[in-house]
């Protein structure tokens, strides 16, 4: 059993950074599927997912944190008391940065978070593709007098440029430690909630404007057929009907594209052809209501 070897390693490493830095996309790139949604869209995370990376050696546990931003709504004060919760509990931090992007007030402002925090903090600056070589040490130069960063390591996420480096660098800063998950697991979110990602992912890719941060959605049901066909039915909430007009679209056309984008990814998930039924409800101002926050799954006390 590797958790009986004397030297195998594990340890819980949590990312953070301003929203659209590449959190969600370094991750997929690790697990080697997709756990976390991506989206151009800023504060796509919502809450912590959880990835899996068990090699001969070690099991590292990545928490995706959603961006930590200044709250406009309580849905945003979840979401950054998410991502700052776990500061404290890991056993390293991975501070993700754009490499495209001046030092700027989001930077600073969770920089001083992190002056409380007693865990080691790697700098990561991603992106490193989009950017001349010759760039990188100005990049380099506009942090690394700002906070003692245990290593500053430049990746390319979406390319995997560097990344094999930083996963063996995370290594020897880990404890040694027992294995906490089978070999085979990649995240700890039950198949439900990756599920109500997947079609949240395809609703922030196919709208725009003030509809994607107002979707929450929700897994009513799944049931396996007696001819192994997976049933599921989810509800796509917004809060105003003229966000549902939106996202049914002209003689429901784009909530046909949303699920037939959805389906193929649960599809590829779950190994399993699926039937995806999904309809759109209103709860108005839905991310200021605690009650409805609750309902759908932003539960604070779980972190």
């Amino acid at each position: 059993m590797k958790n009986n070897e004397k030297h195998f390693k594990s340890g819980f490493i949590t990312i953070i950074g301003r929203p659209n830095v590449g959190k969600s996309t370094f991750l997929n790139h690790v697990i080697g599927q997709k756990i976390a949604i991506m989206s151009d869209k800023a504060q796509t995370t919502r809450n912590t997912i959880q990835g899996v990376l068990t090699t001969d050696d070690a099991q590292l546990i990545f928490i995706d944190t959603p961006g930590i931003h200044k709250p406009k709504h309580r849905l945003g004060d979840f979401m950054v008391k998410v991502a700052t919760n776990t500061l404290n509990e890991v056993d390293l931090i991975l501070f993700m940065v754009n490499a495209t992007e001046e030092f700027g007030r989001g930077e600073q402002y969770i920089l001083e978070k992190l002056k409380d925090v007693h865990t080691k903090v790697f700098l990561v600056i991603n992106k490193i593709d989009l950017i001349h070589p010759d760039q990188l040490i100005e990049v380099i130069a506009q942090y690394k007098d700002k906070y003692d960063f245990a290593e500053i390591i430049p990746i390319s996420a979406l390319q995997g440029n560097n990344v094999e480096r930083l996963i063996d660098v995370i290594k020897n800063y880990m404890p040694e430690g027992p294995q906490y998950y089978p070999n085979d697991q990649v995240t700890d979110h039950p198949e439900r909630f990756i599920i109500a990602e997947l079609i949240r992912e395809k609703v922030l890719h196919l709208t725009r404007e003030e509809v994607p941060h107002s979707v929450a959605v929700i897994i009513e049901k799944i049931e396996k057929r007696d001819n192994g066909t997976i049933h599921i039915m989810a509800a796509i909430i917004v809060e105003r009907n003229s966000q549902k007009g939106i996202v049914i679209g002209k003689q429901g056309a784009m909530l046909k594209e949303i699920g037939k984008r959805a389906r193929m990814d649960i599809e590829n998930l779950l190994g399993s052809k699926v039937f995806l039924e999904l309809w759109v409800k209103v709860q108005k101002d839905w991310r200021d209501k605690a009650t409805l926050l609750r309902e759908f799954g932003y539960r604070e006390d779980e972190y």
